[in-house]
């Protein structure tokens, strides 16, 4: 069960980094005011989605030791990476997908523990 809580906590934070990216990329469009900027819809989805990762973060840490949790959250890394590249169209050179590889094979060790 710990497991796929950090899985969800990676998705949120990969989820609210895309909409943060997302929300930015709308502003370089437009010429927007602060505010405008600040209650942006993908702004408040990623600041949203990020506060879930976190509670849920804070709940995991009550049961997972940090120094199994911790090295499991590489997985946003992955997961940014791999949707920056179909949603953004972002490319990843083969050094990228080697340390894709790497931390997958990282996160595969530690998570045995659990």
């Amino acid at each position: 069960m710990s497991s796929l809580a950090i899985i969800l906590v990676s998705l949120l934070t990969c989820i609210g980094q895309l909409c943060q990216k997302q929300a930015v990329e709308n502003w370089r469009h437009r010429a927007l005011s602060w505010q405008e900027k600040l209650f942006d819809r993908w702004l408040l989805g990623g600041l949203t989605a990020l506060g879930l990762g976190m509670l849920l973060w804070l709940v995991i840490l009550q049961y997972v030791p940090l120094n199994i949790a911790y090295p499991m959250l590489s997985l946003n890394f992955v997961l940014v990476t791999l949707a920056s590249h179909f949603w953004f169209k972002e490319k990843t050179g083969w050094r990228g997908w080697c340390g894709i590889v790497c931390i997958m094979l990282g996160v595969i060790l530690v998570g045995a523990h659990l």
